[in-house]
């Protein structure tokens, strides 16, 4: 590649890209910037304050919206999606606004009725969404039709979106092909593409690869082609270099604060690498460095939630082809299960569970069900038997609710865990919304008055547990959780000046909280001691501080003589236990445990039900999938001790069977 008055050239002359083909940026700092590295927990109050600078610049697109944006904001933020994408256009008045939209599965992690996505698509258009970034898991269109139509008929624009993925360490194994790309590119042009846009949610694309099936797609069809990739790897910028020597029309970047790592290339350099040439943006760095500097203000912010794993080069992911939202939610759930040192059994058994349930793309929502399967086996499989518990979600995958797998899924892993499926054991091969039944009327009916107009229904009916609970939060009935309320600049900075002093050997104070509950003047404290963290609690008059808490994986401090004598009358005694925790079972009988960390969606049965053995009890939802905790003896339910929506933590007492 050489320049040559200022025109990028690339190969031999009939192969260089045409003058003029200005490149066009679609920035993803306000959506998938801040979910690759933070876990989506980017606030709208730290948008706003950039979002009219942001609006100078000249972007194609600002992806603002969708992806993981409608589970979290509602979920772990308090704050409402729907009043993001309309308080956002109050100040982003010329630049479009893009949405990630996984086809049939919405903002969730299932297939919803036709009802309720079209209900959903209608109210993206009229709340402000320009572009649909439209993808589906298994690249399985049919799961297109619905949302598409109401996409076109609004007049917006429809992106088709190809889930890059891998059979072998590049491009051309035995089911990812040229070919398969370019017939799926045939498929989205013939539905009425606007643009199609290759989507590597991985990091998995090689920079001659990008480069060949640019150009092979550029030959193939009309629409523009729009290359999207993650930076995990470390070969993303240079994909994108190649791309555009190609002839891709537009990329995705974020700002350079929130980029690389997990993240997307940084927009600066791209900028700056195209000066001059027939490809140059045409942005000013100036207005770049003036939005940059915002994001480097506000990043202290959202520092603790960036995993030392997040923050480097992961040449690993050319083997696992593990997305980075993927391994931070597997990391997770062993760190919550204490096994943590099973991260290299998952990576090995991964492969294996991802050729058994059909070679599937890792994307959302697949990438969750074949990650959690496999965290499943690694834990509580045998020698003798595989898959001893099954997800909700791959039963759903197996019988043919997500689409069609690229590749047939394994027949005695369906057949396993088909086995007493309540839709029945035999898969289905139509279209998987033809056999759902429509749930927008249901939903109104069962949110009743709590919901006071169509987008609060809708909240509800794409997450009943949790967006019930938001409604309230909303709506004043039930208080925020503190966890769930937003800090101040100034408080995330002291948090982490803190922070590190306590892991230079100091003790410090993080954060006092009251807890009138305790007692008068009773004060709790989140203390780090040697990098171990404890919740701490102290009485006024010099009371000896009661360890109630510890973060998970942390050990408590070994008790000190006066603490082990000192009498029990004078230690705090909390009236209820701990969040998360439970008091021992008072009922007799068999206690069945939580296997796993996780949130309770639903109780099957109720104190007084008779029960048999291998009969379901309840759904614990962890890391979005569902999971059904069976009985394990037959006998009464003698006691439950939790309720629906409640969190709670691996060996946590559910229930007693007696």
């Amino acid at each position: 590649m050489t320049e040559q008055h200022g025109v990028l050239q690339a190969g031999s002359p009939e192969e260089q890209v045409q003058p003029d083909a200005r490149l066009k940026i679609q920035d993803l700092t306000f959506r998938d910037g801040h979910q690759s590295l933070f876990a989506t927990r980017g606030r709208t109050e730290d948008l706003i304050p950039i979002a009219e600078e942001m609006d100078r610049v000249g972007f194609f697109a600002m992806e603002v919206w969708g992806g993981a944006t409608f589970d979290v904001m509602h979920r772990f933020l308090a704050e409402d999606p729907w009043e993001r994408i309309r308080t956002l256009k109050k100040h982003i008045r010329k630049t479009p606004f893009s949405m990630l939209l996984r086809g049939q599965n919405l903002v969730g992690y299932r297939n919803y009725a036709d009802d309720l996505a079209e209900a959903f698509v209608q109210r993206c258009c009229e709340n402000g969404i320009d572009v649909f970034r439209v993808f589906d898991a298994l690249n399985d269109y049919r799961n297109f039709q619905t949302v598409v139509k109401v996409i076109k008929d609004q007049g917006k624009h429809f992106q088709g979106s190809i889930c890059y993925s891998l059979t072998e360490p590049r491009m051309g194994g035995e089911v990812y092909t040229l070919e398969y790309y370019l017939e799926k590119a045939g498929e989205l042009e013939a539905m009425g593409a606007d643009s199609i846009c290759i989507k590597d949610m991985a990091g998995l694309i090689a920079p001659y690869d990008a480069y060949t099936l640019v150009r092979a797609l550029k030959d193939t069809v009309s629409p523009p082609i729009h290359l999207h990739s993650h930076f995990t790897s470390g070969m993303a910028d240079m994909s994108l270099l190649k791309a555009v020597e190609a002839g891709v029309d537009i990329v995705d970047v974020c700002l350079a604060p929130w980029a690389y790592r997990t993240s997307h290339p940084g927009l600066e350099p791209l900028v700056a690498s195209l000066q001059g040439t027939n490809r140059d943006t045409g942005f000013d760095l100036k207005q770049l460095s003036r939005c940059s500097e915002h994001f480097i203000k506000i990043s202290p912010k959202y520092r603790h939630l960036l995993d030392d794993r997040m923050s480097i080069i992961d040449t690993n992911v050319l083997l696992h082809q593990t997305p980075g939202g993927m391994l931070s939610n597997l990391v997770n759930q062993l760190r919550e299960m204490d096994a943590l040192d099973k991260l290299e059994q998952v990576f090995q058994e991964l492969p294996r569970v991802r050729r058994e349930l059909g070679q599937v793309p890792l994307v959302t929502p697949t990438s969750q069900i074949v990650g959690i399967q496999t965290v499943n086996n690694v834990l509580f499989d045998t020698p003798e038997e595989r898959y001893t518990m099954v997800t909700a979600q791959v039963k759903d995958l197996c019988y043919g609710l997500y689409g069609r797998t690229p590749v047939p899924i394994d027949p005695a892993v369906r057949e396993k865990a088909l086995k007493g499926y309540p839709r029945g054991e035999e898969p289905i091969s139509c279209r998987p919304a033809d056999v759902l039944e429509p749930e927008m009327e249901k939903a109104k009916q069962e949110v009743g008055d709590l919901a006071r107009d169509i987008d609060d229904v809708l909240v509800y009916a794409l997450y009943p547990t949790t967006g019930k609970r938001f409604l309230r939060w909303k709506y004043g009935l039930e208080a925020v959780p503190e966890a769930c309320r937003p800090k101040s600049l100034e408080e995330a900075e002291k948090d982490q000046e803190l922070v590190e002093k306590a892991r230079k050997g100091l003790v410090q104070e993080i954060r006092e909280e009251p807890a009138p509950e305790k007692g008068a003047g009773l004060r709790t404290f989140n203390v780090f001691v040697d990098e171990e963290y404890f919740k701490v609690e102290v009485e006024p008059a010099g009371g000896e501080p009661a360890v109630t808490s510890i973060r998970p994986g942390a050990q408590a401090a070994p008790q000190k003589p006066q603490e082990a004598t000192k009498p029990a009358a004078q230690q705090p005694q909390p009236e209820t236990p701990p969040v998360g925790e439970t008091a021992a079972p008072a009922a007799e009988g068999s206690p069945v445990e939580a296997p796993m960390p996780g949130m309770i969606i639903r109780f099957e049965v109720r104190e007084g039900d008779e029960v048999s053995e291998g009969d379901p009890l309840l759904i614990l939802e962890a890391m979005k999938m569902e999971n059904t905790i069976d009985a394990p003896v037959s006998g009464q339910v003698k006691a439950l001790h939790f309720k629906d929506g409640d969190s709670v933590k691996k060996g946590d007492v559910l229930l007693v069977i007696g």
